[in-house]
């Protein structure tokens, strides 16, 4: 009977192994999603207010989406010991301006864009995602931040 046990015990594990290994390792691997968003996601800090055309004004905000990696704040609850003190002693940027080295640049050139558009432009979904891709263009032509999208955040238009 010993000698039986033996042989029965080993060739029942590998007979239990075996299946196991058919059902649930050899169970084809759950889809990942793909992100939504590709990329970072930055909003400039202050709204803009704007003339537009017919003596109306718009008050905006604006958010940036940067290339993955190309980030336009450095993180600080992940950056190493001494690049949190270098921020620490770094000028604080004007009220109003975040950590985006350029964003006077950037300010600037939402402003011309937006400036003198029509209300019913800043207010259709197509409009917003024209003057989006104008706005990119310009960025990529005259400043070195890796923006690969603008999107409107807020806009009221009065």
């Amino acid at each position: 009977m010993k000698s039986k046990l033996k042989f029965i015990i080993p060739v029942l594990l590998l007979a239990v192994g075996g299946a196991l290994k058919m059902t649930v390792l050899a169970a084809p691997p759950a889809k990942v999603k793909p992100p939504n968003v590709k990329g970072e996601v930055y909003v400039i800090p202050t709204p803009f207010l704007l003339n537009i055309e017919g003596g109306k004004f718009a008050k905006i905000s604006v958010g940036l989406i940067f290339e993955e990696g190309h980030g336009a704040v450095p993180h600080a609850a992940v950056a190493a010991p001494e690049v949190r003190a270098a921020e620490a002693a770094a000028p604080k940027p004007p009220d109003g301006y975040g950590l985006l080295t350029q964003e006077a640049l950037v300010r600037s050139i939402v402003t011309d864009v937006v400036t003198g558009v029509s209300a019913e432009m800043l207010t259709s979904a197509e409009g917003r995602e024209k003057l989006g891709k104008r706005i990119v263009k310009r960025l990529h032509k005259e400043t070195d931040t890796h923006v690969e999208e603008v999107f409107f955040i807020d806009v009221v238009v009065q």
